[in-house]
């Protein structure tokens, strides 16, 4: 993605070191296993009597989409493919032995229950969540096209001038503000190339090198929570709290970013200071030379004009009444018509990553529309759990997982969940703020998992540098997930207690 840009071997490099790691030859046994167990743990929980569940009611359809459930988690967990290949397979699993298009001797409805619709299914690819997505990834490759981005930092990275510690604040606050509107991976690529030359100045000795490589990861995963594109499980939280047929929220993008945006702003302050205490600079000026400049063109001008518009939109649709999704069509629409956008630039969009997010959104749809979700209700005391640790069991779970599989994978996972559980307690979570600060607060917990290199991808890009251990990597993503989960956390209760959300 993106490889009209600088930047983009660092992402070229890091897929492949991915792909190599994750399909080495002497890996072959250990992904036997891998499967072998994944096709156990699924086939036993396709096939025992539907009594062991504990839930009244489950019909066949509804058992076999608690094994793909499982089948799902296993293979976004344990990582035997690609997540977005694991997402295909929900689909097709649930279309074959689930829906009114399955094979004939598997689904008589009169045996199995109620089947799923198979438009139904294969609409989760055309969520109109997921045009937020293509509408984000365009303006993003419409910024890179036409040199928008370079020259965006080159001025936004101006007035911090030349001492050190600013000039690593303004990093921070640069690769924050990008990635809220551009891919984190894009953005870290990008921002470290940009930082290529400054690594030259700083002398070997000191730690600067390591404060400003370490700066890019950490503002490109925080960043991404101040906008509902900035990360995927933003996207999905936001597509379980306004779906009209479930929690019907209606959680605007201007409304999100109101108190998003400011709690951003402080953890990008507070890593600032930890960056300074931990890594102080032993030189205290640097000279910034970025490279690359913008087109002055008719293309360039219809970018901008766009982006204005298209983000002056999202601030605004609780007043113009166009929700973010409707609004993110606008940029695509207005850059295939001047051309600014060719087929080929589409070949660019992370289809991956809308993949992998329509396979978490079937999952949902399989859970509701199989009626699974309202037997679970009904049989699963919901009402008697504690709020307060939904709310802490839930973080600490997207916690923890995101810093071993994809955030996207963990949040498609865990929102459908909570969804379903949330609305079963329904006014037993106002003391904690209500139903958003539980979906809001694990999306802030997949986005502040950041402690190893493999992480996130700008994690492992800052890591391919050689500037950064993998200790220090640990130590900051430690203390910067935990400030980020506390802070975010209570900015969410704070919200939902006064009914601003």
């Amino acid at each position: 993605m993106f490889n009209n840009y600088k930047g983009f071997h660092l992402v070229e490099a890091y897929h492949t070191m991915r792909q190599m790691r994750k399909y080495h030859p002497s890996n072959t046994t250990v992904r036997a296993l891998k499967i072998a167990l994944i096709a156990i743990v699924t086939l036993f929980l396709w096939n025992i009597p539907s009594e062991w569940y504990g839930i009244e009611n489950l019909t066949v359809i509804q058992q076999r989409v608690i094994a793909i459930f499982a089948f799902a988690t296993l293979m976004w967990i344990l990582e035997v493919v690609s997540s977005w290949a694991t997402s295909i397979a929900i689909i097709v699993l649930m279309l074959l032995f689930c829906s009114d298009s399955g094979l004939k001797p598997m689904v008589d409805p009169e045996v199995v229950g109620s089947l799923l619709s198979h438009k139904g299914v294969m609409a989760s690819f055309a969520d109109p969540v997921i045009m937020l997505f293509i509408g984000g990834f365009v303006l993003a490759i419409a910024a890179t096209k036409t040199g928008l981005d370079a020259q965006l930092a080159r001025v936004l990275l101006r007035p911090f001038g030349t001492r050190s510690e600013m000039v690593l604040l303004g990093f921070l606050l640069v690769t924050g503000l990008f990635s809220m509107f551009v891919s984190n991976t894009a953005t870290a690529a990008m921002m470290l190339t940009f930082l290529t030359p400054v690594f030259r100045q700083l002398p070997p000795e000191g730690k600067g090198r390591m404060a400003l490589a370490m700066s890019i990861p950490i503002a490109a995963n925080l960043g991404g929570i101040g906008t509902p594109i900035g990360t995927p499980p933003n996207n999905i939280a936001l597509k379980y709290l306004n779906d009209p047929d479930g929690l019907n929220m209606n959680l605007g993008f201007g409304q999100w970013m109101m108190f998003m945006v400011p709690l951003v702003a402080i953890l990008l302050f507070i890593s600032w200071r930890l960056l300074l205490k931990f890594f102080p600079f032993t030189q205290k000026h640097i000279e910034l030379n970025i490279e690359g400049s913008m087109e002055k063109n008719t293309q360039s001008t219809i970018v901008i004009v766009t982006f204005i518009a298209t983000v002056l939109l999202w601030l605004s649709d609780q007043f113009t009444g166009i929700n973010a999704n409707t609004v993110a069509m606008l940029p695509f629409c207005v850059f295939a018509l001047t051309g600014v956008i060719t087929k080929r630039d589409l070949e660019q969009i992370n289809w991956s990553v809308i993949w992998m997010v329509a396979g978490g959104f079937a999952l949902g749809y399989g859970l509701n529309a199989s009626g699974l979700a309202d037997n679970a209700i009904e049989s699963i005391p919901f009402g008697e759990f504690s709020p307060l640790l939904i709310l802490l069991l839930g973080g600490a779970i997207c916690y923890i997982l995101s810093n071993f599989i994809s955030n996207s994978a963990t949040a498609a996972l865990l929102m459908p969940i909570l969804a379903v559980v949330c609305n079963a307690m329904g006014d037993k979570l106002a003391p904690i703020g209500g139903t958003s600060t539980v979906l809001i607060g694990v999306a802030i917990a997949a986005s502040s998992a950041m402690i190893l290199p493999i992480s996130t991808p700008p994690n492992a890009l800052a890591f391919a540098t050689g500037y950064v251990n993998q200790k220090e990597m640990a130590k900051m993503g430690i203390i910067m997930g935990i400030i980020s989960m506390v802070l975010g956390f209570g900015l969410i209760y704070l919200m939902g207690t006064l009914h601003v959300i």
